[in-house]
């Protein structure tokens, strides 16, 4: 019988962690109590079995718990159901680690384009990747894609909308796609090169897949979500159903639950279809570990039962002197996201904004 297994932390007291794993068990499958099921193909076939409970090294208890694939009835929903449903409502369980069967990887999919079709998208094969934002929230159309020129000049690859830019009344969503693909343009044709401008969808999926069918039609070579905000069956659909074009995830609204990281970032994402997972990194405003980071990351790119690999892309407050330690830890498959450190001279945006690109470009070049 095919199992998936998900390892849960368990902040319990000493002697009593394998009656609590029991406990999850039956939450995430039956939830019932045991001495409730009487059909025995329950109790042998739907039934968690707890598999080990062993000392956390930083306390508590880690238990990994077998669930049969059938639970999941193949669906994406469901599939997070029985990954983590009612105990992420549980205060004492985090969940740290998946791992699934190759039958359950198929039918869920993974990347549609993975790291080697972002690099198609962008034209870039042979070194790291640059990645900005247009923003704040509250410019119009014009000046952001004004702002996005000013990128675009200066070398970027990916110039994205920032995650908080929607269909606003000051900056219509399909107002701001026309501005921002006309300056690419411009800027292609005075200087060569063609850098990569990512829309960002958000809304309801009535709403999400409008605005991907304006940005396909309208000819954009990538498109981000959030997909803890929009729900990731939503975003798994959007990824295998609907987009032509590679799909960049953000990790907004990503802390609002008990899942590790690495398992939600470097794993689910990459699972639900993101070709390029954005996540916040060491050297930023945020405060991750460099293990928490090295985890996620190698998620997202090791060998997964033929699942194309996502693109890392470390991102949260990333400044210009951190450049050079950032790309030694991730390496050359990587989109390196700088945004608000860019603009933090006003009068220098143009200046710094080519010494990160040159930083980039040549950090490998030996």
């Amino acid at each position: 019988m095919d199992t998936l297994n998900v390892t849960y932390l368990l902040d319990v007291e000493p002697g009593s962690e394998f009656s609590r794993a029991d406990e999850v068990a039956a939450e995430q499958t039956v939830e019932v109590p045991r001495s409730a099921i009487c059909d025995a193909f329950v109790a042998n076939e739907i039934l968690g079995v707890v598999e080990q409970v062993v000392e956390a090294p930083e306390g508590g208890f880690l238990a990994t718990i077998a669930y049969p694939v059938e639970t999941t009835a193949a669906d994406p929903a469901q599939l997070l159901n029985v990954v983590f449903g009612n105990s992420s409502l549980h205060a004492d369980i985090q969940c740290v680690d998946i791992e699934l069967p190759a039958s359950l990887l198929t039918s869920m999919g993974g990347p549609q384009f993975g790291i080697s079709g972002i690099r198609k998208a962008v034209g870039v094969y042979d070194r790291p990747l640059t990645c900005t934002a247009i923003k704040p929230m509250g410019l119009s159309p014009e000046a952001l894609a004004d702002l996005l020129g000013v990128f675009a000049r200066a070398g970027i690859d990916v110039i994205k909308d920032d995650h908080g830019l929607a269909d606003h009344k000051f900056c219509p969503f399909e107002q701001r796609v026309s501005a921002c693909l006309a300056a690419i343009e411009r800027v292609a044709d005075e200087t060569g090169h063609h850098a990569t401008y990512v829309p960002n969808l958000i809304g309801t999926p009535k709403t999400i897949f409008h605005q991907l069918g304006v940005a396909q039609d309208r000819g954009v070579r990538a498109v981000m979500v959030s997909p803890m905000l929009v729900g990731l069956p939503t975003f798994w659909e959007l990824c295998h159903e609907r987009a032509s074009v590679p799909v960049l995830a953000h990790p907004a609204f990503g802390g609002a639950q008990r899942m590790a990281p690495a398992t939600l970032f470097g794993k689910i994402f990459r699972l639900c279809g993101a070709d390029a997972v954005i996540f916040v990194s060491f050297a930023s405003r945020f405060s991750p570990s460099e293990q928490s980071c090295r985890d996620l990351a190698r998620g997202l790119v090791a060998p997964w039962s033929g699942l194309e690999p996502s693109m890392p892309v470390p991102a949260g407050g990333i400044r210009l002197d951190n450049v050079a330690s950032v790309l030694d830890f991730y390496g050359r498959d990587t989109m390196l996201l700088i945004g608000g450190n860019l603009q933090i001279d006003p009068m220098n945006i143009s200046e710094r904004t080519l010494a990160f690109t040159q930083q980039v470009r040549g950090h490998f070049a030996a």
